[in-house]
């Protein structure tokens, strides 16, 4: 039996005990993953408030990027940045 104190709490994650149930604090926020290459590290652009475009941050650097939403675009859901 796992010890109480290695037993963590994350906002988002998923209870194995609950699994079809999400945290009420946290929707559900429709996302892109990113491949910063600025430093090398992954990230997440998330769609703005008004539906227009997904927006987000390099975890380590902060540089900006935008994707746009439209008719004609891609449905793929990872990019790099250049």
């Amino acid at each position: 039996m796992p010890d109480p104190q290695d037993i963590v709490e994350i906002p988002g994650i998923i209870n194995p005990a609950t699994p079809h149930r999400r945290c009420a604090d946290t929707p559900h926020k429709k996302w892109l993953g990113v491949w910063y290459t600025c430093c090398h590290v992954y990230g997440r652009m998330t769609r703005n408030r008004s539906g227009t475009m997904y927006e987000g941050g390099c975890p380590r650097c902060g540089a900006r990027v935008k994707a746009m939403i439209g008719e004609g675009g891609t449905s793929r859901r990872f990019f790099r940045t250049e």
